[in-house]
């Protein structure tokens, strides 16, 4: 098999840098739906995420009540509870971006959620964990996919672990991982996406752009939660993309090479890689992008 390129795509970030006199509607107005009671802790540490890499507004779309209410510990995250009329929230809140799945579970409200999302109109979307999931149990969410990709190429990336790639592929964990370039192929026909396969040397490839595989990361990285923070991250990219010239290839790449690389840097400084959490590596990810600019 001939060697995949290496993802080389932080030369891209000095795009992200400001003019004195923009302002948060330059950066973007990101959603992120998800936090299902008992995973309210994903969708706050993804928006952290797109708090920290630059979003200029971070809303969160919880599902647990008992989370929905401003956060004391990051008050700059606007906390609201998502409501049977989701469909109309992103109406009228007019997003740049739209990320779901991070603790999105999946009952009735979560199917009712990504079906909402998938049905808003040519802007960035990020499609990350349960969301998954519900797609890779129902033809009728994988159709709205496929029709939301057919109406709007290049605007949707799923970022699915290899435990979520085989649920779409309706195969095995192992499978996948025998052969993660066939694996990537695959789902890119099936969605029409661009999509990240993450694991050791995670995978980014889309239908007009061959697999290409990020070389840094680290053991410290197989954590609960460093996935939201990546859904995190890409919507924080690619809300700043869309008035600095980055598409969504290009924010992936980005997000997803920093992500890896802030790993690095952390274990180079003695912060792990055991207990390595995604919280350090959302403020690590900040210092490295600011170096880039």
């Amino acid at each position: 098999m001939t060697p995949l390129n290496p993802l080389n795509s932080l030369a891209l970030a000095a795009r992200l840098k400001r003019e004195p006199a923009e302002h948060k509607g330059n950066a973007g107005k990101v959603v992120l739906i998800g936090g299902a009671p008992g995973m309210a802790g994903a969708l706050i540490l993804a928006g952290n995420a797109c708090l920290h890499l630059g979003a200029g507004w971070t809303i969160l779309e919880m599902l647990d009540p008992a989370s929905a209410h401003a956060d004391a510990n990051q008050p700059e995250l606007m906390i609201r509870l998502a409501t049977e009329n989701i469909h109309e929230t992103l109406i009228t809140s007019k997003p740049d971006v739209i990320a779901i799945g991070p603790g999105l579970g999946k009952s009735t409200f979560a199917r009712q959620c990504l079906h909402a999302s998938l049905s808003y109109p040519n802007i960035p979307m990020v499609i990350d964990a349960d969301a998954l999931n519900l797609i890779g149990d129902s033809k009728e969410l994988l159709s709205s996919l496929q029709k939301h990709n057919a109406d709007f190429p290049g605007l949707t990336v799923l970022t699915p672990h290899p435990g979520e790639a085989a649920k779409l592929l309706k195969t095995t964990t192992e499978i996948v991982q025998a052969n993660r370039v066939d694996g990537i192929q695959g789902l890119i026909e099936l969605t029409q996406s661009i999509v990240v396969l993450k694991g050791q040397h995670t995978l980014i490839a889309s239908p007009h752009h061959s697999p290409v595989q990020c070389l840094a990361g680290n053991p410290g990285m197989g954590t609960g939660g460093m996935g939201d923070i990546l859904t995190g991250s890409i919507a924080a990219i690619a809300g700043q993309g869309i008035r600095h010239k980055l598409d969504l290839w290009q924010a992936t790449g980005i997000a997803v090479e920093l992500h890896a690389k802030a790993a690095d840097s952390l274990v180079g400084k003695g912060v792990g890689p055991i207990g390595l959490t995604p919280s350090e590596t959302i403020l690590e990810m900040r210092a490295l992008l600011n170096k880039l600019l």
